[in-house]
């Protein structure tokens, strides 16, 4: 409990920081585009890495939302037609309901021009995950310890999605004061994944700057309190989510913590609507973050030609069509969080915005606490890439080594 406390709040505290570097030096440096910052700062090199780092932040959240539509979706109708049965039902099928998703509800809102019109659909999936954290606050003091959720886990995953079975039910039975006790430091092969995908639940500086120009009365201190009072609400969801998650469950507590409640308690209306508030949130913020990873691409191929409604139509449905191909053939988004959360998001938190405030900010001299404090927080951030990548391969060459056996 207390190393995602810590974690947390050194995340949050770093993009803020982060925030504040962009925001001062998108004003000396005159532009208020990611990649274009990056072009005056290191010419094409630098507006590579940005618009990379961009594009494959983007693709992971979008690709980590429409696995929940995969695997969330098929429940709640499951759920909702009351089947038991659910072998040859296209309808149950994710592949086929995510694409089915992307094209009804996702692209529609995807093709808006600008980002202002989505406000509306962010402040709707902010409720809804509001929402999801104020039931797994009360779940906690509903449901007992079930210790022995661990070992039935991956038996019992499929069958109890839809109905409990009896030994579900007789866990609400098994005590144990050590499975029940807190642990306030777990280390083991998951905790290399905890940096990078905190890294990258935290990245939004892709949007700071479309949002920042679009700001009614543009200043850099109106923008960096909208900032604050932002990482504040997700640092506080974050935490109390994963707080009373780990104490409902303790150490059988899944990494899909919808999954755990519906292995222990089957057919719950209340999880229901979860779930369904849920699906609303990740599909209502797709579009969101579709938008970043056009301007991005545009502003890298056609940064001098006039908008075109082809073009940017052409560009959207192959960011998604592209998106919805991992989705349906990558395995596991775990791998994905963790590689795109070493790599671009802490690019896009600490190397890129401390660089380019070093190299475009003139007014301050090296020598100053400015600088200085922008130069460790660069190298900090090569720190945090270079070992959460290195610990990441090693996890993944010791498990194909275990695999092998």
């Amino acid at each position: 409990m207390k190393q995602t406390l810590i974690l947390l709040t050194f995340v949050s505290i770093f993009s803020l920081y982060s925030v504040h570097l962009l925001l001062k030096t998108a004003n000396e440096g005159g532009s208020l585009l990611y990649e274009q910052l990056g072009h005056k700062a290191f010419g094409l090199v630098g507006k590579l890495a940005a618009s990379g780092s961009i594009t494959m932040q983007n693709i992971g959240a979008m690709s980590s939302y429409l696995f929940i539509v995969k695997y969330e979706l098929p429940l709640v109708i499951q759920a909702l037609m009351n089947i038991e049965d659910t072998t040859g039902l296209w309808y149950l099928n994710g592949d086929y309901l995510v694409l089915l998703v992307s094209l009804v509800l996702i692209l529609p809102l995807s093709l808006l021009r600008n980002l202002g019109y989505l406000g509306y659909t962010s402040g709707l999936s902010l409720l809804c995950m509001m929402f999801f954290l104020i039931v797994v606050i009360c779940k906690k003091f509903q449901i007992p310890c079930p210790v022995e959720v661990g070992l039935i886990i991956n038996e019992t995953i499929n069958s109890t999605l839809t109905h409990p079975t009896p030994l579900a039910s007789d866990m609400f039975n098994v005590t144990d004061d050590d499975s029940c006790r807190p642990r306030y430091f777990i280390f083991n092969s998951q905790t290399v994944y905890a940096v990078p995908i905190l890294t990258f639940s935290f990245v939004c500086h892709p949007a700071i700057l479309p949002i920042y120009e679009e700001l009614k009365g543009r200043s850099r201190r109106r923008m960096m309190n909208v900032s604050k009072i932002s990482f504040f609400a997700m640092f506080l969801m974050y935490l109390l989510a994963a707080l009373f998650g780990y104490l409902t469950f303790y150490e059988h507590v899944e990494s899909e913590l919808l999954h755990t409640y519906s292995t222990i308690m089957g057919t719950d209306i209340l999880l229901l609507i979860v779930r369904l508030a849920v699906l609303m949130a990740v599909t209502l913020t797709v579009p969101v973050v579709i938008f970043p990873i056009r301007s991005s691409i545009t502003h890298l191929l056609c940064a001098t030609k006039d908008f075109s409604w082809w073009r940017h139509s052409l560009i959207t449905v192959s960011i998604l069509a592209f998106t919805n191909l991992l989705v349906i053939f990558v395995p596991t988004i775990r791998d994905i969080f963790g590689f795109i959360g070493a790599s671009a998001a802490a690019m896009l938190i600490f190397i890129l915005p401390s660089a380019f405030y070093i190299k475009l900010v003139k007014k301050e001299p090296m020598k100053s606490v400015q600088k200085i404090g922008a130069m460790l927080f660069l190298l900090s951030g090569i720190v945090v890439m270079t070992g959460s990548m290195a610990l990441i391969v090693l996890d993944w060459v010791h498990n194909a080594h275990g695999g092998g056996h």
